[in-house]
């Protein structure tokens, strides 16, 4: 692979494409969280585009040491991102129902360090796959091709977090509910997409 306008082209688009679920759990942030400052809207982006940057440089760094390994590990991630994602959506469907019965303070969920790691590792999991992809691209390649997809995940992110904020003023207390969905509903999407396609 040449340093050409191909190679950066395709690291955008990867970017783009493994963003997505990041930007479907932005939002879903966002609409728990309406009142989020600019400056934890870019740490949760900041989150995410760490996670789509480490992922794809493990991946490189399986196919290139211990690829049998990483091969048998890759059965498990559809597992994985389901089993994070339900128990995050399926906590935050929990605590609007359970706010419902407790009033109008209890629908403000509060987003972790800890449920942002595991939103972190959730979304970006299937990138680890993407190691084999830029399998044949030297280290300096690859690091860049992550740094891109990382720089793309973290705009995304951040145009999620905006339209969840948004959008979550509107909503008020029914907020926290969709985004719960919003995230069961990712999880069994990855689930499906990565067992059966």
């Amino acid at each position: 692979m040449n340093w050409d306008l191909i190679f950066f082209v395709n690291s955008v688009l990867l970017g783009v494409g493994l963003a997505m679920d990041a930007f479907s759990v932005s939002i879903a942030n966002a609409l728990s969280e309406p009142e989020m400052k600019k400056r934890r809207m870019c740490f949760i982006a900041g989150i995410y585009a760490f996670f789509q940057f480490a992922m794809p440089m493990i991946g490189w760094v399986c196919v290139h040491t211990i690829v049998e390994i990483f091969s048998k590990f890759e059965s498990f991630v559809p597992w994985i991102a389901l089993i994070l994602l339900l128990y995050i959506g399926g906590k935050m469907i929990w605590e609007a129902v359970r706010g419902k019965d407790e009033g109008p303070s209890g629908n403000v969920v509060r987003l972790t360090f800890s449920t942002l790691l595991i939103q972190g590792v959730a979304t970006s999991i299937d990138a680890l796959s993407v190691g084999f992809t830029i399998a044949d691209y030297g280290l300096l390649m690859a690091f860049t091709a992550s740094i891109i997809i990382a720089a793309v995940t973290f705009a995304i992110c951040m145009a999620g977090l905006l339209i969840g904020k948004k959008t979550g003023d509107k909503l008020g207390s029914k907020a926290t509910l969709i985004g719960g969905i919003i995230l069961v509903g990712i999880g069994i999407e990855i689930f499906i997409k990565g067992m059966f396609f």
